[in-house]
């Protein structure tokens, strides 16, 4: 198999490039890949070995900290082995280009994700979603009975499609209405940089 055919062999395994490409001088564990990228540890192990063999991932060590087992004890140090970006692999740039310069998730997606958060009025993408790194959030939600554990939830599952954080804010519809009346300075900012609305029920 030739490394294209390696790296694009699952939706795990670009999942899993994405979080490598987006976070390139991080070390990860496999359990912190798992929890990222909602992908299983046996999975992991299998697409870890297969970024490897195509090289574009190393193995390497870090220090990390370890918990102190009581109260009174200080938290320790020990070295542990984990896996990085090989920023030398000579199809870098056209695979970060093809990865992360394009839409990472499509509207309808991002819609579904939110379906039940509450009755949403607005919903804004920006940032990674439209690769312009000048917003100031990611996303923005204005709505009312907003349901924050909701949107917490479907972040995480965003985040590990995309490969990284995501930046976002949300209010309710009189908050968010009463900040344009003032002229809000972030509210202006989200607004001022490029943006889209993929819900907009207030002719904002």
């Amino acid at each position: 198999m030739d490394t294209f055919g390696i790296l694009f062999g699952s939706q795990a395994r670009v999942k899993i490039m994405r979080l490598f490409l987006l976070n390139s001088e991080s070390v990860f564990e496999n359990a912190d890949i798992s929890k990222r990228s909602k992908v299983s540890l046996s999975t992991v192990r299998t697409e870890i070995a297969c970024l490897l063999k195509a090289g574009l991932i190393k193995k390497t060590s870090f220090f990390k900290e370890v918990p102190a087992r009581t109260k009174k004890g200080k938290p320790t140090k020990k070295r542990v082995s984990g896996w990085r970006l090989d920023n030398s692999f000579t199809l870098l740039r056209p695979l970060r280009s093809f990865l992360i310069n394009t839409e990472p998730m499509r509207k309808e997606e991002i819609l579904n994700k939110f379906k039940h958060a509450g009755r949403l009025k607005l919903l804004v993408i920006a940032g990674t979603f439209i690769q312009n790194e000048d917003s100031r959030v990611d996303l923005l939600i204005v709505g009312d009975n907003i349901k924050k554990a909701v949107i917490e939830n479907a972040l995480l599952s965003i985040e590990s499609e995309v490969g990284k954080e995501i930046s976002y804010a949300y209010f309710d519809t009189q908050e968010f209405l009463y900040r344009v009346e003032i002229c809000d300075k972030f509210v202006r900012d989200v607004f001022d940089y490029a943006h889209e609305k993929i819900i907009n029920k207030l002719s904002f």
